[in-house]
């Protein structure tokens, strides 16, 4: 068995049915950091499609290219989680702060 041929009959099935099921999670992920998991995961599938198409035509330059996808998608991911990070402070910050008093026009309407 030859590179080409493990790369044809195992590699690229194995990440087609990989993209198959990360898509699914992203579909149908309940939460939002689930499918921003999920979205890392479909550029490194990605990145790693673009690798194996750099091995198969023996094009050295598509490296290059998988290497700033990955790159764009790290950093995007890593803006993601710090922006739900920063979201999550701020909404427990307004579940601790005191509650105003009704106001007496409040209290004798009820």
């Amino acid at each position: 068995m030859t590179l080409y041929d493990f790369l044809y009959y195992f590699i690229l099935p194995v990440l087609a049915a990989s993209a198959l099921l990360v898509f699914v999670r992203f579909f149908i992920g309940p939460s939002i950091a689930d499918r921003v998991v999920a979205f890392d995961l479909l550029i490194v599938i990605g990145t790693g499609l673009i690798a194996i198409y750099s091995i198969i035509t023996d094009q050295p330059t598509a490296l290059d290219i998988a290497m700033i996808f990955a790159l764009i998608a790290f950093l995007g991911t890593t803006a993601m989680s710090y922006y739900l990070k920063k979201s999550q402070r701020k909404k427990s910050h307004r579940e601790n702060l005191p509650r105003k008093p009704k106001t007496s026009a409040a209290r004798d309407s009820k």
